[in-house]
């Protein structure tokens, strides 16, 4: 994955007045706050101290360097004394990562008995930081800002949510997204701008005949479907006639082949997620299930149909969650139970749920899809375990790009459902499936998302606002008339940006 790969740069500011004797402490002092939060166990991605920066120069020199550096996901500013904000304008401007300002001090309590000017020269985050805020909302920078102190849980786990954020932007600056074939016929929701998405989001999409995997599957040797088959054979509980002599044994090799053929064409494009489309499988006698299956376990993000959008978002999920408990998948919100025990949704698609979302052992199985014309594919069948998740949407208005979120519970089936032959997941919306529906349906999201029992509404909200999204959350505070009024107001803020 990604993680171990960034780092998060922590920028101190201060100047020249106070002399090199307290400019010494105050490094000390930084060094100390970058050393503990590190040693935290709390922060995703490791935080690397830069020296504290007393002058414009040094100031523009850092955010400029930081934003060359391919493994910076972000920068943390504190103000440990004042730091003139007009010194910040050049740097600021040039900065190109994300900003998070840390709003905190050295010192947790007042040394009652022996506090002084020197004590108080030292230690002035109270107002160099609102010095610094000023500055930024001068500019009209979004950030994020994360008041208390630094060895407070609190703190850490808001500093964790923003970096998981800032991973999850770094990776769509640099992702590729593979279209293997077009939109699905007549869809307007998973259509959009792919230039737009590249110049303001970083990735970029293109698109491949699907006939250039068909060709990759006759290279795939038997001995290679021979370990995936012997893999399959112990992580799944697999269906009689797909073990080993079995009636459809061919039906688990063939698959195993498009998963081959696909993993190597992703791996020698350097792409991170990939789209299909049951329209166009030219070449394949299967649609590819279990092989879309296992590569999101691997952490590639996809979608069906051709949804760039949400494969896209899939993989940043799978980044911003990776040592999370719980996984991330390409989702559609299927079908409602209505029932008088309480409204609820049934999350799956034709295939392709990612096992990581699993409460027990997949069960690996081939039935009939319906549709495509193709022979019956084989696919993992399991029900998602419980708890807390989020659906997100990526849309493209036209003008902009749209982030929705909906906090949602998993739960538990209420009874079997022998007869559906497809991954699920069963959960209700906050506050409850009409208010969070209706609110859906107004924001425009559409029937694909991103699902994740590990990230947070607090990550997507930090990655749309260092992405530059408009961003609607639905949780459970949220009424329909709020829901209209943010859109209405969203409408004049963002009119006016573009």
């Amino acid at each position: 994955m990604a993680l171990e790969s960034m780092e998060i740069w922590f920028v101190t500011g201060s100047q020249d007045l106070y002399g090199p004797a307290t400019l010494k402490q105050v490094a000390r002092n930084s060094r100390e706050v970058v050393d503990g939060l590190n040693a935290s166990s709390r922060l995703p991605v490791r935080l690397v101290f830069k020296d504290v920066v007393t002058s414009a120069e040094s100031i523009l020199r850092v955010c400029q360097e930081a934003s060359a550096a391919r493994a910076c996901a972000g920068v943390v500013c504190w103000m440990h004394t004042f730091s003139p904000a007009k010194m910040w304008i050049a740097g600021l401007s040039a900065l190109r990562r994300p900003l998070l300002h840390l709003h905190t001090q050295f010192n947790r309590d007042l040394p009652w008995s022996s506090i002084d000017m020197d004590f108080m020269n030292l230690n002035q985050a109270a107002h160099g930081d609102r010095e610094f805020g000023f500055i930024c909302s001068r500019m009209r920078l979004g950030r994020k800002v994360v008041v208390g102190h630094w060895q407070e849980a609190a703190v850490q786990e808001r500093l964790a949510a923003w970096m998981r954020a800032a991973a999850g932007a770094a990776e769509l600056r640099g992702l590729k997204v593979a279209r293997l074939g077009d939109n699905m016929r007549q869809v307007a929701v998973t259509e959009g701008d792919k230039v737009e998405a590249q110049i303001r989001l970083g990735f970029e999409v293109n698109g491949y005949g699907v006939g250039e995997l068909a060709e990759r599957t006759q290279a795939v040797s038997d001995a290679e479907i021979d370990a995936a088959a012997a893999e399959c054979d112990q992580r799944y509980a697999m269906a009689d006639e797909l073990q080993p002599g079995g009636a459809k044994r061919q039906a688990l090799r063939y698959a195993l082949r498009v998963e081959t053929a696909l993993r190597g064409f992703l791996v020698d494009g350097g792409f991170g997620a990939f789209t299909d489309t049951f329209e166009d499988l030219a070449g394949l006698a299967q649609l590819p299930g279990l092989a879309v299956q296992r590569l999101m376990a691997e952490g590639y993000g996809f979608a069906a149909e051709g949804d760039w959008k949400t494969a896209a978002l899939v993989r940043a999920l799978k980044v911003m969650g990776e040592g999370l408990e719980g996984g991330a998948s390409f989702m559609e919100d299927y079908t409602y139970h209505f029932g008088a025990d309480g409204a609820k949704v049934l999350g799956a698609h034709m295939l392709e749920v990612c096992p990581t979302l699993a409460g027990t052992m997949p069960s690996c199985e081939v039935h009939p899809l319906g549709i495509g014309g193709k022979d019956a594919p084989v696919r993992l069948v399991f029900t998602a375990r419980g708890g807390p998740a989020i659906n997100v949407s990526m849309i493209d208005l036209g003008d902009r790009f749209r982030l929705l979120m909906n906090e949602v519970d998993a739960v538990e089936a209420d009874r079997p459902m022998p007869a559906l032959p497809v991954a699920r997941a069963l959960w209700t919306p906050r506050p409850d499936l009409p208010t969070a529906a209706a609110a859906w349906i107004y924001s425009g999201g559409a029937h694909h998302t991103a699902f994740s029992q590990a990230v947070t509404g607090e990550m997507i909200e930090d990655l749309a606002e260092m992405s530059g999204l408009e961003y609607v959350p639905i949780t459970a505070a949220t009424s329909i008339s709020d829901v209209r009024n943010q859109l209405r107001w969203n409408e004049a803020y963002y009119g006016r940006r573009s």
